[in-house]
């Protein structure tokens, strides 16, 4: 059985400190390479040997200085020779035993030496970074995963985004699914699976002995399995017993497992019943490489064994290491480091700080699988590590070292609706503790022991938005909070979760439009209210757009909230398979103001953000206010009013594809003059045809000899009869209207409610009062090119982008929201406005040019192209002709100059600008006499 990790890092430090005298002669290299393999526990002469001859090309035999046939060539220098020289000749050695025949001696390493340093070459690493090491001999104990293959182990990378994640995923959910079929489920199963968890990453990090589980499994279980079930919870009880207390007769193979505490084998679980199928599936799983897998990633690693339905219905999803590490560094970690760079060698400030970090405890509140913790727990042992150098020096006792080690996973807490991620939270955490004391080890050569578990993460099953969370940790008590709530849309949630949110904010006003996440911000401000602590949440951008930003921020803002710091909008990444693909936000908050306000921008699709330090940030995360935009009924400013179109109620009986339309008139040959052009924002922006027999204005004697008409018209009027709303019951009465009615008796400006978020603009024109809007178009009577030219441009799409709801992740504009608190410019001159309409008006035509002659705009020119084009054509972004794009830039510029001078930086300074402006147009309003204030 090979050495357990930690003796051979002892190992290799006493060797490192004897042969570090700089006298060694090359006569003593065969007892350094002796003594070398013996740190590894492997007596050399058993697997190599020294002055192994072999043929060069001319026939002449040379002799290479240690071979080890099919894995190892050693060359030699005296002290201060030249290591690349060494290499070179290896190299060469090992193309003599191809030449020769001797194929299987051929070795995959070449190591060489000079005693005073090192360097390992892997002839088969493809990576040409990972091919070859070199470091001075004092540094070997830093180094020796790569010398693993001497010892016995096959040592791999952790990557969380290599394939081993999905193949261990798979082989853990094969020996979970085979158990529930046979009937073995719910706690008893979670736990038993975490425990399984925790023995094979045991097996493989140095915790057990290696491979001790998986012999164990092999040698003392029956091949059909009948007796697995009764083994494994006889270990289980082994693991949960300290050595002193254990029988005396105990087999020694199970007395060789140590003591684990931590109440993680505590509990008595029924155990299962295993058959020999199942017992193989299990032992499939210990033959896997365990190392690889990094407790950071346990959680999307569990997540594909949960059903996928059951990752909806709470909301589940796992945020990779880089997004968690945005929102720890923005949180807490960034200010530590700072902290602790200030303090530089201050013994006193020193210690008080190293303290401060021992008394840190954070709380997730939506912990899952632990992810955010684990990393957390992870960065703060490794800021300790830099504190005990700080402290100690650059030579610190090992006694100092050791004595001196305080940030434990008993200052981590959490609280999960399921109970499985709460196991693997806890079982995360422990393992994330020994890899933290395995990095002690490499740095300052000596480690505290793992097991027995001297403390616990407080990981608590609960529903955390009925849960007080005082009753896990008081808020006095805690330093942070942060996570990554469910993200669960409005519409999406069951009525659990909608009581879960009304048990919060039973008192706020629309609470049926908030996703499931807001509740989280709502419990956290309440935890929070009479501490200092901060929070963070990662949350999709959703709480940063629409109706809900008005309804929970300004609610929040009521109750004493500022925004410390905000990630605007990214690409929110996933390591389980399936990735969710959604954008999110980082924002952090508490109860308390902070002078320097932190803004991350990802402008330009660049993975790394700007970071601007401003005075106030908004809900929308610019710099700005501590308000929200909210429906308005009337336009803030001085401008055409704007409506929706037209909304039949007709189940279908009015509106017509071109087809039947033709059909219809060829059965009804006098309805054809009461047919007119339909559009909403599909038939708009992709031209499709589609018509409405209005009969509003249809006399009573024409449409009475109109049969077929009159068909439709009784059709409609029984489906609103059956109508469940007494409105649209009264509506039967005059069954040839439509509930709402707009038709402009002019040309008139229309404005798609739904467009795609990835067309520079929403396409927007002017209709003929012959043609019908549908009530999926909002209709601006009244409104003139200039109109249409602020509308089209780059400064009201920001704010659209900022402002507007999505269905999906398309833009839902809203008349109420978008267009009545949209800032028009101040003071346009004369000749400014007549700009705007110049090229509003060249805009159109030459959308006519390329081919739009389908959406039924007013004439404007002849096309010329061979081939119709529809918006959805000439808007998207990879096929928009040159020209168009030309002259929306220079209407961009020139509805720029209508609010100021000089240019915008981009997309976030529009944005600023236009909601400062927002802020002057409405502080008449909120100033008006006899306006209460809002409570404090």
């Amino acid at each position: 059985m090979p050495l357990a990790w930690n003796e051979i890092k002892l190992r290799a430090i006493a060797f490192s400190r004897e042969w570090s005298s700089d006298c060694r002669e090359r006569a003593e290299s065969q007892t350094f390479w002796n003594e070398f393999f013996g740190i590894f526990g492997i007596r050399r002469r058993t697997v190599a040997n020294f002055e192994q001859p072999v043929k060069n090309l001319k026939g002449d035999y040379e002799f290479i200085d240690l071979l080890w046939p099919g894995k190892l060539i050693a060359e030699h220098k005296s002290h201060g020779g030249n290591l690349e020289k060494a290499s070179t000749q290896a190299h060469a050695y090992c193309l003599n035993l191809l030449n020769c025949a001797r194929h299987e001696e051929t070795p995959r390493y070449i190591l060489v030496s000079d005693f005073a340093r090192i360097a390992l070459h892997d002839l088969e690493e493809r990576n040409p970074r990972e091919q070859t090491i070199e470091f001075p001999l004092c540094d070997l104990h830093k180094h020796l995963r790569r010398f693993a293959f001497i010892a016995g182990y096959e040592i791999r990378k952790i990557d969380p985004e290599d394939p081993a994640n999905i193949k261990a995923t798979e082989l853990l959910a094969n020996v979970h699914d085979r158990l529930a079929r046979v009937g073995y489920g719910g706690h008893d199963l979670q736990r038993f699976m975490v425990r399984i968890l925790f023995c094979l990453f045991a097996d493989d990090t140095g915790i057990f002995q290696p491979d001790s589980f998986k012999l164990w499994l092999q040698n003392h279980t029956r091949e059909d399995g009948s007796d697995l079930g009764v083994q494994l919870s006889f270990l289980f009880g082994v693991l949960d017993t300290p050595e002193d207390k254990r029988v005396e007769n105990l087999d020694q193979d199970l007395a060789a497992f140590p003591y684990v505490n931590g109440q993680l084998f505590r509990e008595k679980l029924v155990f299962p019943v295993f058959d020999g199928a199942m017992r193989v599936a299990l032992m499939q799983c210990g033959r896997f490489h365990w190392e690889k897998i990094s407790p950071a990633v346990f959680g999307s690693l569990f997540q594909s064994v949960m059903e996928s339905r059951e990752r909806r219905r709470i909301g589940a999803h796992y945020t990779s290491e880089r997004d968690i590490l945005k929102l720890i560094g923005s949180l807490f970690l960034d200010d530590l480091r700072g902290e602790l760079a200030a303090i530089g060698r201050d013994r006193t400030k020193l210690q008080a700080f190293h303290r401060k970090l021992s008394q840190l405890k954070l709380l997730d509140p939506a912990c899952g699988c632990g992810n955010f913790l684990v990393l957390a727990y992870r960065e703060l042992r490794r800021l300790e590590m830099d504190v005990l150098q700080a402290r100690f020096g650059p030579s610190p006792q090992l006694g100092d070292i050791l004595s001196q080690t305080r940030v434990n996973v008993g200052q981590f807490y959490g609280i999960e609706i399921e109970e499985w991620p709460v196991r693997i939270a806890e079982v995360a955490l422990w393992l994330m503790d020994h890899q933290m004391n395995r990095e002690l080890f490499d740095r300052f050569g000596g480690m505290p022991a793992t097991i027995p578990l001297k403390s616990s993460p407080h990981i608590r099953h609960a529903n955390a938005l009925r849960l007080d969370w005082n009753d896990l940790l008081p808020a006095d008590h805690c330093s942070y909070v942060l996570g990554n709530p469910p993200f669960v849309g409005a519409k999406l949630q069951t009525p659990e979760q909608r009581a879960d949110i009304a048990g919060i904010a039973a008192d706020v006003r629309n609470i049926g439009l908030l996703d499931y996440v807001c509740g989280w911000y709502f419990k956290a401000t309440q935890y929070l209210r009479t501490t200092e602590a901060p929070a963070a949440f990662v949350s999709t951008n959703s709480i940063t757009q629409g109706e809900q930003v008005g309804v929970l921020w300004n609610e929040l803002f009521r109750r004493g909230v500022k925004i410390h710091f905000g990630h605007r909008t990214f690409a929110w990444e996933s390591e389980a398979r399936g990735k969710a693909h959604v954008h999110v936000v980082i924002i952090g908050f508490g109860n308390v103001d902070r002078a320097k306000k932190r803004i991350y921008d990802y402008e330009f699709g660049k993975s790394e953000p700007t970071v601007s330090i401003v005075r106030n940030i908004s809900p929308y995360l610019i710099e700005g206010p501590d308000s929200a935009v909210t429906n308005r009924s009337k336009p803030l400013c001085a401008v055409p009013e704007i409506g929706i179109g037209n909304k039949p109620i007709d189940d279908g009986n009015y509106l017509f594809t071109t087809q039947e339309k033709e059909e219809f008139i060829a059965r009804e040959p006098a309805s054809r003059p009461w047919f007119r052009r339909w559009l909403g924002s599909d038939e708009f922006i992709n031209g499709w045809e589609r018509w409405c027999l209005w009969l509003g204005d249809c006399p009573a004697a024409d449409l009475r000899a109109m049969p077929q008409a009159i068909k439709r018209v009784e059709a409609v009027r029984q489906f609103r009869l059956l109508s469940p709303s007494a409105s649209t019951r009264a509506l039967a009465k005059t069954p040839t209207r439509f509930h709402v009615e707009n038709m402009p008796e002019h040309s008139y400006l229309v404005i798609p409610n739904v467009s795609s978020e990835k067309r520079p603009y929403i396409p927007m024109g002017f209709l003929s009062p012959r043609i019908l809007a549908s009530n999926l178009l909002g209709v601006v009577a009244g409104a003139t090119h200039y109109h249409l030219g602020v509308l089209c441009s780059a400064m009201h799409m920001a704010w659209v982008r900022q402002v507007c709801g999505r269905l999906e992740s398309r833009y839902r504009y809203s008349n109420k929201l978008v267009y009545n608190n949209f800032p028009w410019p101040p003071n346009p001159s004369g000749e400014q406005k007549r700009r705007v309409e110049q090229l509003s008006r060249q805009v159109l035509e030459l959308r006519v040019e390329f081919g739009d002659g389908r959406a039924g705009f007013l004439p404007a020119a002849s096309s010329t192209a061979t081939t119709p084009c529809s918006l959805a054509d000439l808007y998207d972004p990879l096929a928009m002709p040159s020209k168009l794009s030309k002259a929306h830039a220079n209407l961009d510029r020139a509805v720029d100059g209508c609010y100021r001078r000089g240019k915008f930086a981009g997309e976030r300074q529009r944005v600023e600008y236009l909601f400062s402006l927002y802020t002057q147009l409405i502080a008449p309003l909120t100033a008006m006499p006899g306006k209460p204030k809002p409570p404090r």
